[in-house]
């Protein structure tokens, strides 16, 4: 992902997983962790379409070293940078300097051009999901006892119903509340939550079989869990009229299940929609003098901001 300041340079940026730079402002680029980088092009797009006489590129990394010959980068002979196997310690400014000569053909002298490009690369995570669900049920009156049965007995249900896609139920509750309706007079319904969680026991060990990141195969496995719930829940409605063998004094109200995703992100990680506008749905790498110790969406900034580290837990 890259955050080219004009327009047009996009298009160009995404067909050609390369990234051009800019005299004029640095350019944000966003790598996902353990994975390459697009290629950093030491020259903006302008510049790249004309020809270049005796160019020299000298690529140097956030700690100020000349990466030529560093065994994680790839330098072209055309001064194209690929970072490789992308962590949080890497991310931070690459500069580029460009030196080429201009000839003026009249006076035959010779100018020497110097160049800087400077980009701002960043690791990031895509978000853990989870999703709130909310339910609503019919019940008899809110003072019955078979509600709260009624609410264990569903979760159980519930959580047999997505084991096997190492998933479970949390953060669950329900209140009962009486309606008064224009048509049916005073109605009782049980409002009911709960959140679809990836994290079941069990879940390291699914991990453990995919290489490099977990994340992509947890967040499949939390949407498919929530979409196995609402088959249930669309379902649940003919059950319990047509194959009960008692009217049950409780009923799904039909329509009512819903489901909002909940984004969480890794230690070390956080969002911001102001700084990393183009990876606002990322989690991107904590910044110097910022920390995240656990699954907040938010980096926090330290007391005392002598951090000069990216994705850091704690100060």
């Amino acid at each position: 992902r890259a955050e080219p300041k004009e327009e047009q340079i996009s298009i160009d940026l995404i067909g050609k997983n390369e990234v051009y730079g800019d005299t004029k402002h640095e350019v944000n680029v966003y790598v996902k962790v353990f994975t390459n980088s697009p290629f950093l092009v030491c020259m903006d797009l302008a510049l790249s379409q004309e020809k270049i006489i005796d160019p020299k590129y000298l690529w140097t990394g956030p700690d100020g070293r000349d990466l030529e010959g560093q065994r994680y980068v790839n330098v072209t002979e055309t001064g194209k940078l690929m970072v490789m196997g992308f962590r949080e310690s890497m991310s931070g400014a690459y500069t580029c300097t460009l030196s080429h000569k201009i000839f003026e053909t009249t006076t035959r002298e010779e100018t020497e051009i110097v160049e800087a490009y400077k980009f701002m690369v960043y690791a990031y995570r895509e978000a853990d999901h989870a999703y709130q669900v909310f339910v609503r049920f019919t019940t008899m009156h809110c003072k019955l006892e078979t509600n709260g049965l009624f609410f264990e007995t569903l979760k159980k249900i519930l959580n047999s119903t997505i084991a096997h896609l190492t998933c479970h139920i949390t953060e669950s509750s329900y209140k009962c509340h009486s309606i008064r309706t224009p048509k049916h007079g005073l109605q009782h319904e049980l409002f009911v939550n709960f959140q679809v969680d990836p994290f079941a026991p069990g879940w390291e060990e699914v991990c453990r079989k995919v290489p490099y990141d977990c994340e992509d195969v947890t967040n499949m496995r939390a949407q498919q869990a929530t979409e196995r719930i609402g088959k249930f829940f669309r379902q649940l409605r003919y059950i319990l009229e047509h194959e009960a063998e008692a009217v049950p004094t409780i009923q799904y109200v039909e329509n009512s299940f819903s489901v909002t995703p909940i984004d969480s992100c890794r230690p070390g990680f956080g969002k911001n929609h102001h700084s990393h506008q183009n990876c606002a749905s990322c989690c991107v790498v904590c910044g110097p003098g910022t920390y995240s110790p656990n699954n907040e969406v938010t980096c926090r900034t330290c007391a005392r901001p002598r951090l000069r580290m990216y994705g850091a837990r704690s100060c």
